[in-house]
C-alpha cells in the first residue's frame, strides 16, 4: 500500500511519516509531495528509507498532483500555509495553497478513487469560543484569512464526500508543539529568542487561551482517523492543557531559565481570537484517541531539543522569515 502525505517536509507531517514508517507494516510505501517552502526542509526526512520517496512539487500543479494520485492507495493531506500573521499580510497565497491545492487533490482523489482522503485542519475554523468546547457539529466562522482557507478546505472536502461519495475524513487540532516546529510560531519562537538571550514578543494583554498537544500525539490521533476513522466524519484531536499566553510564558521562562524581563508585550494581533478549546470525545469513545504527553514533560523535552539542535533552528531562521519582513512577532 502506497500513502501519499502532503506537506511531509514541514513538522506535523514529517513527524507524522516517521511514524508511519516505524510502525514496520509490511508492503506499506509512502510518497511525500512537498513544496520546499520557507517551512519545508528536507532535513526533517530521512530520504534514504527504502520505503520512502520524496516528490518535490506544488499541490496546485494538477499534472503532478494526478500522476501520484494514481499511483496511491490513500491521502493524508497536511500540506498548508498555516501561520495567521502571514495570512493577514498577504492572504492571497492561503486562498490559492489551502483552498485551490485542497481541491486539486480531491479532484484526482475522485477520479482515481484514492481514498480513503485524510484532511488535517485545526480547531481556528470555529472563531472564538468564551466557555465550554466545540463538538464537531459546531458552525464554522472563522476569523482570520488562514482559519477562513482552511474552513473552506473542509467544506470542499465535505462536499466531495457528499457529491461523489469520496470516503474524506477531517480531522481538526488544537495547537501543537514539540521537535521541527519552525521558528516563527509562539513556542519554538519563544524558545529560541530565549536561548539566544533575545526578548519574547507576548500579544496584547497575554489572556488569550489555547489548549496544546504534543506533535506526536496528534500524529497518533491522525493514524487513528486513516484507519479506524468513518467517511464523512469530523474528529477532533485535543490535547488537554489549556492556558492563557501569559501561563505558557512563564512556562517557557521558567524552561529556558529566563525571567520576565525578557518579555516585551506587543499591539495586539488584528481579529486575534481569544479562547480555542475542543471536545474530543468522540475520537476517544470511536477510535481509543488518548494525547500521551504530559504537558510539563512534553515542554520540557521540546525545550532540551532545541537546545541541542541549534544549528537545525539557526539554518532555518536565517533565512527570510515573512511577507512583510518581520522577524520578531508570531505568537499564537
Amino acid at each position: 500500500m502506497n500513502v501519499l502525505v502532503t506537506g511531509a517536509a514541514g513538522f506535523i507531517g514529517c513527524a507524522y511519516v516517521r511514524a508511519l514508517l516505524a510502525q514496520k507494516e509490511p508492503g506499506l510505501r509512502v510518497t511525500v509531495l512537498d513544496k520546499l517552502t520557507y517551512a519545508g526542509s528536507t532535513r526533517n526526512l530521512d530520504l534514504n528509507h527504502p520505503r520512502l520517496e520524496f516528490v518535490q512539487g506544488d499541490i496546485c500543479d494538477g499534472a503532478l498532483v494526478d500522476r501520484l494520485m494514481a499511483e496511491a492507495d490513500q491521502v493524508v493531506h497536511f500540506a498548508a500555509e498555516s501561520h495567521v500573521d502571514r495570512s493577514i499580510s498577504g492572504a492571497d497565497l492561503f486562498a490559492r495553497t489551502n483552498v485551490v491545492g485542497t481541491q486539486t487533490l480531491l479532484a484526482a482523489a475522485v477520479r482515481h478513487r484514492t481514498e480513503p482522503f485524510v484532511q488535517v485542519s485545526t480547531d481556528e475554523v470555529y472563531g472564538s469560543l468564551a466557555g465550554g468546547a466545540w463538538q464537531e457539529d459546531a458552525p464554522l466562522r472563522p476569523n482570520s484569512p488562514y482559519s477562513a482557507s482552511k474552513a473552506s478546505a473542509d467544506l470542499f472536502a465535505l462536499a466531495c464526500h457528499r457529491t461523489h461519495g469520496l470516503d474524506v475524513r477531517i480531522t481538526r487540532c488544537s495547537n501543537n508543539y514539540g521537535p521541527r516546529q519552525f521558528p516563527e510560531k509562539v513556542v519554538p519562537l519563544f524558545i529560541t529568542h530565549l536561548l539566544d538571550g533575545r526578548k519574547v514578543p507576548l500579544y496584547g494583554d497575554g489572556l488569550n487561551v489555547r489548549e496544546w498537544l504534543h506533535v506526536e500525539d496528534h500524529c497518533h490521533g491522525v493514524e487513528l482517523v486513516r484507519t479506524r476513522g468513518r467517511a464523512g466524519e469530523v474528529y477532533h484531536l485535543g490535547g488537554g492543557a489549556e492556558m492563557t499566553n501569559l501561563e505558557l510564558t512563564e512556562r517557557l521562562l521558567d524552561a529556558c531559565g529566563a525571567d520576565w524581563s525578557q518579555v516585551e508585550y506587543v499591539e495586539d494581533r488584528k481579529g486575534h481570537d481569544r479562547r480555542y478549546a475542543l471536545d474530543d470525545s468522540k475520537a476517544r469513545t470511536e477510535l481509543g484517541y488518548r494525547p500521551r504527553t504530559a504537558f510539563a514533560a512534553g515542554l520540557n523535552a521540546t525545550v532540551a531539543w532545541y537546545r541541542e539542535h541549534q544549528e537545525w533552528w539557526r539554518q532555518l531562521t536565517d533565512r527570510p522569515r515573512g511577507i512583510d519582513g518581520r522577524t520578531d512577532r508570531a505568537p499564537a
